[in-house]
This record gives C-alpha cells, sequence and structure tokens, in this order.
C-alpha cells in the first residue's frame, strides 16, 4: 500500500511542477530548515569576503560570485539533491533528455549600489531550438531575506516557453521576494533579472540549475570536481555532476561510463562498453540477429 507521506510528495510534486509549467516560475515556501541554510551561508562566508568583485556589466561590478559549492561545503549536497527540487527539474527536463546534469552552483552576492541586471533568459547560451523544449530548471536559494529595495530577483510571469519569441515580454515583472529557507524556481526560457540593491544590506544567495544531460553544462563540472574530488561523492551525486554517460555512449571515457575514474585502481587498458537507450538496444540486437542468420 502507498504511504500517506508518498501521495503527500507526489501531490506537492505535481503542484510545483504545473505551476511552474503554467508561470515560468514558482517560490516553494519552508522547502529546507533555516537553519542549514545560515549553516552553509556561515561556511561559505570566507569564500564571500575572499571573492573580489567581478567585471563586467552583466555579472556586476557590485557583485560577488563564485561556484563549485559542493567542493566548498558539504552541506550544498542537501540543496543540489533535495528530492522535491530534483524531481520537479526532472519532470520538466525529461521529455528532452535520457538524463539530467547539475548545470551550475554559485553563490552570489549584490552589494549595495549594484544595478539591475540586464533581463535576461538563461536558455539563450545554448544556440538551440526555442519556444518548444525546455533546456534548464534554475533554483534561487536565498541566505539572507530577499527585498525589493535590496535586489531580488525580478521575474517576468508567463515569459517562457513560446512567449520567449516575442519581442518584448507582456506585462510587469514580479518581484521575488522570499526569507531564507525558501526556494524560488524558474525555467530557462523566463525572463529575469536581479533587482538592484539600493539598501545598505548585502543581499546573498546561490543559484543551482539542472540542465539536459546531453548539453555543455554552465559551469565545467569536470574541472569544478575532478576525480580525486567527485571520489569522495555519494555515486547519485558523482552521477549529477557528470560521471555518468547519457545515452547513447555520450560523456564517455575511453568508451565506458566515466564514473570508472572514481575508482581506487583504474585498468591500463579499458574495453568500450555499449551505453544505449532501451529503443536503440532492441533495435541494435535485432539487426545484429539478422547479420548473423544472413552470414
Amino acid at each position: 500500500m502507498r504511504s500517506e507521506s508518498m501521495e503527500n510528495a507526489e501531490t506537492r510534486l505535481t503542484k510545483w511542477s504545473e505551476q511552474l509549467v503554467r508561470e515560468g516560475y514558482c517560490i516553494i515556501p519552508d522547502a529546507v530548515p533555516e537553519m542549514l541554510v545560515r549553516q552553509l551561508d556561515e561556511e561559505l562566508r570566507p569564500s564571500f569576503e575572499a571573492t573580489p568583485f567581478c567585471e563586467g556589466g552583466f555579472y556586476g561590478s557590485r557583485t560577488t560570485r563564485f561556484g563549485r559549492l559542493l567542493a566548498r561545503s558539504a552541506l550544498a549536497e542537501a540543496f543540489v539533491r533535495h528530492p522535491l527540487i530534483l524531481g520537479i527539474a526532472e519532470e520538466i527536463l525529461a521529455p528532452w533528455c535520457d538524463r539530467l546534469q547539475l548545470n551550475l552552483t554559485q553563490a552570489i552576492a549584490l552589494h549595495p549600489g549594484a544595478l539591475p541586471q540586464l533581463p535576461h533568459r538563461d536558455q539563450d547560451m545554448w544556440a538551440g531550438e526555442t519556444g518548444r523544449i525546455e533546456y534548464l530548471v534554475n533554483v534561487m536559494w536565498p541566505f539572507t531575506d530577499y527585498r525589493a529595495d535590496n535586489g531580488a530577483t525580478l521575474v517576468w510571469p508567463r515569459s517562457h516557453g513560446a512567449a520567449a519569441q516575442a519581442a518584448e515580454p507582456e506585462g510587469d515583472p514580479i518581484v521575488a521576494e522570499m526569507s531564507p529557507g525558501s526556494a524560488l524556481l524558474f525555467l530557462g526560457s523566463t525572463l529575469h533579472g536581479a533587482g538592484g540593491n539600493e539598501s545598505d544590506d548585502v543581499r546573498r544567495g546561490m543559484i543551482v540549475s539542472y540542465c539536459l544531460g546531453w548539453l555543455k553544462p554552465y559551469e565545467n563540472q569536470w574541472l569544478a570536481y575532478p576525480p580525486n574530488v567527485a571520489r569522495h561523492f555519494d555515486p547519485e551525486l558523482a552521477a549529477l555532476v557528470g560521471y555518468r554517460q547519457h545515452r547513447p555512449n555520450l560523456g564517455n571515457f575511453e568508451g565506458q561510463c566515466p564514473s570508472i575514474l572514481l575508482n581506487d585502481r583504474i585498468p591500463e587498458r579499458i574495453g568500450a562498453i555499449d551505453a544505449l537507450r532501451p529503443d536503440q538496444q532492441e533495435l541494435l540486437e535485432a539487426y545484429v540477429a539478422d547479420q548473423r542468420r544472413r552470414s
């Protein structure tokens, strides 16, 4: 029999996935305990303090950013592998890929005087078809209160999907005000941008994003988490950051799953092994069987 907790989890997954598809964004309150957010913020504090301001109008000259959060704090895994968030990302992206992957983890601090960010769509980093395919799901985790005056993210509702092909979005953006523990999700096709920080406070937070497994991710995961780092990850986390093939055979190492690099001993010679989708495997087996009958 199905447990009440399983049914409740499925209900939440359906609710937030439907809102994300309908509006292009959603804000999930109390997604994680506030204390966990405070602890992660504190562990990243040395990096926030040591990282210089960005250069360029997009990243922002009054903004600091740094990545590789899974290597900087073990607490980041709870956010990256949040069951509800991952479930939503898989629901959105599964029609377009065999497996999704981690696209980015990035901590962001908007300092007083930071200008509003250019409104943009993250899907534009890839020159693929627009209006039908969703390439990306973003998750903004606030470390401090996000308010209108300190640069809370601006999101244009229903600017996603086919609407992303319009020259100008309809309507005004919403200000994604929220407190630590909440999570803002928005699609890669949704128009958005950081607001300007007109307060005396530093607005800190973290972006975690997931993309189709056959895309080149925004953050080079294999450089961010080389084998000597990733071998200490849980196998599912290692797979999410790229130590897993995307069938058929994409992202392989010497013809095998790159997770082989996480073993204590790596064979000097490696034989290639097919990694195909079920439909491809069925087609291949039928072809091989026919060839053997003919020989």
